[in-house]
C-alpha cells in the first residue's frame, strides 16, 4: 500500500532555508508516511533547483506566486493526504507520530502544527503564542504552520484560490474551524523577516493585513500594500 502523504513545498530562491526543511522530513520517510515530495518553484535563480533535485523531490517550475505554485503542486500530487509546507519551516522530530495519530483518529479533517520561531529573541515566543491562540480561537492558522488535509477535503473546498495574498487564510476559512485540528508537533519557521523589519513592527503589519482582509479588503489591494 502506498505511503499516504504528498508533501508540497513552494519555493522561490529558497536555497538558504530549504536544506533544513528537507532534513526535518527524514523522520517521516523512516515512518513510511511520505509518498512523494513535490517542490513547486516560481523561478528560482539560486541553488534551489539543485537542492530539490538532489533530495529526490519532484521539481516543477511554473509561474511565480505562492498560490499558483501550491495549486500546481497539488495538481500532480498522488497521495491521499496533502501536506503543504513553507520552505523556511522545519518540523520538530515528533511530527510523524502526531500526523499518524491524526490520520488514524480524524481521517476526514485538516490539521496544522503549533507555530514556533527559530530565534532566541524574547519576542519570538510571545508572537508565536499569539499566533497559536488565533489558530485555536478563530480557526485562522498561519501558512507557516503547514496545512495537512485529505485530498477529498481539498477537492471539496475547491483547493487554493489563485490569490496574490491571503491564499492560506482563504483556504482555512473554506475548511472551517471545526474541521481543523492543531497538532502539538512544532512548525519551526524562520524569523528572518521579523529580525529584518523589527518584531513589533512586523507583527503589527501582519495584524493590520489580516484585519483589513477580514473586514473586506481585497487580496489584490492588500498585496499591493504588502509589497
Amino acid at each position: 500500500m502506498p505511503a499516504p502523504v504528498s508533501i508540497i513545498i513552494p519555493t522561490l530562491n529558497a536555497a538558504s532555508d530549504l536544506p533544513l526543511c528537507l532534513d526535518a522530513l527524514m523522520p517521516g520517510l523512516e515512518a513510511g508516511l511520505i509518498r512523494e515530495l513535490i517542490v513547486s518553484d516560481g523561478g528560482s535563480e539560486d541553488a534551489t533547483p539543485a537542492i530539490a533535485e538532489g533530495s529526490g523531490a519532484a521539481f516543477i517550475r511554473g509561474e511565480k506566486g505562492r498560490a499558483k505554485q501550491l495549486i500546481a503542486g497539488a495538481e500532480i500530487a498522488r497521495g491521499d493526504w496533502l501536506f503543504f509546507l513553507h520552505a523556511d519551516t522545519a518540523l520538530s522530530r515528533d511530527w510523524p507520530e502526531r500526523v499518524l495519530d491524526h490520520l488514524s483518529e480524524r481521517p476526514d479533517k485538516a490539521a496544522v502544527l503549533t507555530l514556533a520561531y527559530r530565534s532566541d529573541h524574547p519576542m519570538a515566543k510571545r508572537i508565536a503564542a499569539r499566533a497559536n491562540r488565533r489558530a485555536r480561537w478563530l480557526g485562522l492558522p498561519y501558512g507557516d504552520q503547514g496545512l495537512l488535509l485529505p485530498r477529498a477535503l481539498y477537492d471539496e473546498v475547491g483547493g487554493y484560490e489563485d490569490l496574490p495574498l491571503m491564499e492560506d487564510v482563504r483556504i482555512v476559512q473554506k475548511i472551517g474551524k471545526s474541521r481543523i485540528s492543531i497538532l502539538s508537533a512544532e512548525a519551526r519557521t524562520s524569523a528572518a523577516k521579523y529580525e529584518r523589519d523589527g518584531w513589533r513592527k512586523r507583527s503589527w503589519h501582519n495584524a493590520m493585513l489580516i484585519s483589513r482582509y477580514l473586514l473586506g479588503a481585497s487580496p489584490q489591494k492588500l498585496a499591493a500594500k504588502y509589497r
